[in-house]
């Protein structure tokens, strides 16, 4: 059975599939002769020896897609797929630079990057790596970089505007999946942005040259036309100490400091770690997305007893601080991810087939999601049963807390909203996830009147 993936569908020189389950690139055979140049050059192995790029082995002929296939090869699968916008400041950055040094060490090779989209790298928990092997081309003596303008509209711009105007902009990816338009970035970054060299050549110049030769010959670069190779590497050099520049610190937002003022003290924090460790145990979720995740401190736990991560808030500050964290203990199975669980990652691209909705890429094995409930249930007004249902849509388990109505946390929330809020307690949040879950454990947490539930799915629900 062959089903066709949702990257690279526009790609003439390839596309990525699954033949029975397996994770498949077809090289097109219309891209024979630049593909096997890029392969003698031994810029592939370059690349996957340093890490930087997804390795691949040949598969057999016979696993093709089409008639018209020139090499098929077998990439090394990720354990999760994301993307640009529910990436933090510092994973875009990561990915940039990133991005920058294939090209650098592919122009010493005689290859070059046809593209530069973000779309392109993935994460290895803190560690980004290139995905698309068939955006490496051969290099042609004298031509530009084609992918300069990409690179500026899908790193630099949005990076500058994270820095300089607000980190939030990283969201624009989301509604600008060809990158952020340089007239755009270039009137939203501001008089200041002038006075930075780096960004009047590469964000300010670059846009006004855009509007000045708005055809073909200019969408394709807008890098200096009959330059060496010397002169590119130059050109990546500029590029990466611009990139480099630009620094956003994560500020003292309300749930990036909630480690310091959730309200538990030093032996009810301990007590709600072994007790989240102990309903891990009795499941050994192989992979576990952990909602609400704050800075990470329960996805360390999950990652430590062998679980691949996904770590997710919507607070981007906490964010940052779980990736810099996690990166600094070299941590490679806890992904951080920035994602809004009252309005989660939507299908997206061409015909919403492009990028996957935050479900499309479950169920896990397991779905965290501790001090979170009264939050969707006060904060976006989602009625228990409605949040049932969906966890039951990402995790094949759940541990779930329960934090009762006179928790100082709901009643916090609760002052702020002057509308009705659906009915919210104990029976109600039981009967909602018995719906779709069977309760396999049940663990009050000590000085609280919080309870923590391990919940199995259905066989009748799966999906």
């Amino acid at each position: 059975m062959i089903a066709q993936g949702p990257a690279g569908s526009r790609d003439t020189a390839g596309f990525v599939y699954r033949r029975d389950g397996i994770l498949l690139r077809q090289v097109n055979a219309s891209y024979a002769a630049a593909f096997d140049q890029v392969a003698a050059s031994g810029c592939f192995e370059e690349l996957a020896g340093a890490g930087l790029l997804v390795p691949h082995e040949i598969a057999p002929q016979e696993m093709a897609a089409t008639d018209h296939a020139h090499r098929i090869l077998r990439p090394e699968p990720l354990p999760f797929v994301s993307y640009p916008y529910e990436w933090s400041f510092g994973q875009l950055r990561a990915a940039a630079l990133l991005t920058l040094e294939i090209q650098r060490r592919a122009l010493q090779r005689g290859v070059t990057l046809r593209d530069a989209s973000a779309y392109n790298v993935q994460f290895r928990g803190t560690r980004p790596v290139f995905i698309d092997t068939l955006s490496l081309g051969p290099y042609a003596e004298g031509a530009p970089w084609v992918a300069y303008r990409q690179f500026c509209e899908h790193f630099l711009a949005p990076l500058a505007l994270m820095a300089h105007r607000d980190v939030r902009l990283g969201r624009l990816h989301a509604d600008f999946a060809d990158g952020v338009p340089l007239d755009l970035a270039s009137r939203m970054l501001g008089a200041m942005s002038w006075r930075r060299p780096s960004l009047l050549l590469h964000v300010h110049l670059h846009a006004r040259a855009q509007r000045r030769w708005a055809d073909a010959s200019s969408r394709s670069g807008g890098a200096a036309r009959g330059v060496g190779r010397a002169a590119l590497l130059r050109l990546v050099e500029q590029l990466e100490q611009t990139v480099e520049s630009l620094r956003w610190d994560p500020a003292g937002t309300t749930w990036a400091d909630y480690e310091q003022t959730h309200g538990y003290s030093v032996e009810g924090s301990a007590s709600k770690e072994r007790a989240v460790a102990e309903l891990l145990a009795m499941v050994a979720p192989r992979t576990t997305w952990d909602l609400g995740a704050n800075t990470g401190r329960f996805s360390r736990i999950a990652a430590g007893m062998g679980s691949e991560v996904v770590s997710i808030d919507g607070d981007p500050a906490a964010v940052e601080r779980a990736y810099r964290d996690l990166g600094r203990d070299g941590s490679s199975n806890v992904l951080p991810l920035l994602v809004d669980l009252l309005a989660p990652s939507a299908r997206g691209g061409w015909a919403g087939e492009e990028r996957q909705s935050l479900a499309d890429r479950g169920p896990s094995g397991m779905v965290l999601a501790l001090a979170l409930i009264h939050h969707l249930a006060f904060s976006g007004n989602i009625a228990l049963p409605r949040i049932a249902r969906w966890f039951a849509e990402l995790g094949e388990h759940a541990i779930v807390e329960f934090v009762p109505f006179d928790d100082p946390q709901v009643r916090r929330l609760v002052a702020a909203r002057t509308e009705a809020t659906h009915g919210y307690d104990v029976a109600s949040f039981e009967a909602a996830f018995a719906q779709w879950f069977t309760t396999v454990a049940r663990r009050p947490l000590q000085e609280t009147g919080r309870v923590l539930y391990l919940f199995r799915r259905n066989a009748a629900v799966a999906r």
